[in-house]
């Protein structure tokens, strides 16, 4: 066996010993953390960084600054469908 091949087989075991809840985590866990995070975390501070650069826009007299602003207004759109996607695919899991 190669030693690399090694190296990450007690790399994993030794993961896996000092974080339990990892080797505990199942598909509809992961689904839920992701989603809440999504949710919660990632999209607001993307549309408040999507809205202030199209604000930027507008105020500097880019030309694209409409196309811009509806790019950050459809991002939202499917920023916040992604979670109903993630809830559908977790009702499909169970």
């Amino acid at each position: 066996m190669k030693r690399s091949n090694v190296v990450l087989i007690i790399g994993v075991g030794a993961i896996l010993l000092f974080f339990p809840q990892i080797a505990y985590a199942t598909v509809e866990s992961t689904l839920n953390n992701f989603g809440s995070a999504l949710g919660g975390r990632i999209l607001p501070l993307v549309a408040i960084l999507g809205l202030c650069y199209a604000g930027f826009s507008f105020v500097t007299g880019n030309p694209n600054a409409k196309n811009h602003l509806m790019y950050v207004i459809i991002g939202v759109g499917v920023g916040l469908g992604a979670k109903s996607i993630v809830d559908f695919i977790r009702q499909l899991v169970q």
